[in-house]
């Protein structure tokens, strides 16, 4: 007898439910939370016109106009975070959105009553010292009239509709400066994206032509003979015993380099210098803090690592084969040739470190006006 677990099917109409939304669901999460306010600001000012307590705009005509407008403006919202590719314009869509929302939580506090914009006026004050600076007129003057209405306690004094334009403004500066902020860190992640992009490039091409004519990046070293051994030729991938000088010529010598270097030198350097960097990078991530913005920027720093490792250990192997690092020009064995490649590869955190510390001051100024929470 088979049996069956009830929880094994889910009902028809259930599952064409889940696929439609699915389906209907974005693929970023700045579009999630667009339409999430976008909603919740639609279904405040519906709420609004409903009320019988005077509105903040007590001509009807105008409270109208203010509420097809909060309508319109959610309308471009869901247009911009719903519709078109997921990766299309992402940029566009974006500011597209989130003007939008700023442009609509204006229009509904200019319509919202009074008991409603006390209500949220901690919230607001909050805001604004967050992204304004500390001697800005605007975060000054809401906070005198959040300091006001938090004496006045039961909120029997009424405010002046030029505190209600003041707090619209301030709200409005310090979303405008919120956006800015999100726009910085946007540029800084695209910038490192870009610098990403062109450095595997460049490793790429380096590999390839480590590929196509090895002899022309040959990292290979002669170390100091001794009376016991022969001359040697190390090589990463392999090592030869160098023709004696005497009685040799240069093209025996050059013969024997080029059956020695191999096209995969240069690649497995290369390999080397990322998984080093990618260690490193691993390591430096306990020093990276989250972030609030929906932009990846430790992500593409630690993407940036990796072509500089490669890049760095194929440099650091040239230079020690020029002569650049006095006592370090004759690698006696292939093991220490890789070795090095290691140590060249993890070096990439001391030029990349300097941009990690940009990001960090750039995630920093991120909604970090001198504001501190007292509570939460």
């Amino acid at each position: 007898m088979r049996i069956r677990w009830p929880w094994k099917r889910t009902p028809p109409a259930a599952t064409a439910e889940l696929d439609s939304l699915a389906s209907t669901l974005p693929a970023r999460a700045w579009r999630e939370e667009a339409l999430a306010r976008a909603a919740e600001i639609q279904a405040l000012s519906d709420w609004m016109d409903n009320l019988q307590e005077p509105r903040g705009e007590t001509d009807s005509d105008a409270d109208t106009r203010l509420a097809d407008a909060i309508r319109s403006h959610v309308a471009a919202v869901q247009k911009a975070a719903s519709g078109g590719r997921p990766r299309l314009h992402t940029s566009a869509r974006l500011a597209r959105a989130t003007s939008n929302i700023h442009a609509a939580e204006t229009d509904l506090l200019r319509r919202a009553p009074e008991r409603y914009l006390r209500g949220e006026l901690p919230s607001m004050d909050a805001h604004v010292r967050r992204h304004l600076p500390v001697d800005d007129p605007r975060r000054v003057r809401i906070e005198d009239i959040a300091r006001r209405d938090l004496d006045d306690g039961n909120g029997h004094g009424a405010l002046h509709p030029r505190d209600r334009e003041s707090i619209i403004a301030a709200m409005r500066a310090a979303s405008s400066a919120a956006a800015r902020e999100q726009q910085r860190v946007r540029s800084f992640g695209a910038i490192i994206s870009w610098a990403s992009v062109l450095l595997f490039t460049i490793a790429g091409l380096v590999a390839l032509l480590g590929i196509l004519r090895p002899q022309l990046l040959a990292l290979c070293f002669e170390p100091q003979p001794t009376p016991t051994e022969p001359p040697m030729l190390i090589c990463p991938t392999g090592q030869s015993v160098l023709p004696d000088g005497e009685g040799s010529s240069g093209a025996d010598i050059d013969a024997t380099v080029q059956s020695t270097v191999s096209k995969w030198d240069v690649p497995l350097i290369e390999i080397i210098g990322i998984v080093a960097a990618g260690v490193t990078g691993a390591i430096a991530l306990r020093r990276i803090q989250g972030t609030s913005t929906p932009f990846t920027v430790p992500v593409v720093l630690n993407v940036l690592k990796l072509p500089t490792g490669a890049l760095t250990a194929v440099l650091g192997l040239l230079l020690m084969r020029g002569g650049f690092v006095p006592g370090l020009t004759a690698l006696d064995s292939t093991p220490q040739v890789l070795a090095w490649a290691v140590v060249f590869g993890a070096s990439q955190q001391l030029f990349t470190g300097m941009v990690d510390r940009q990001a960090a001051s750039v995630l920093d100024a991120t909604g970090d006006k001198t504001y501190k929470a007292t509570t939460g």
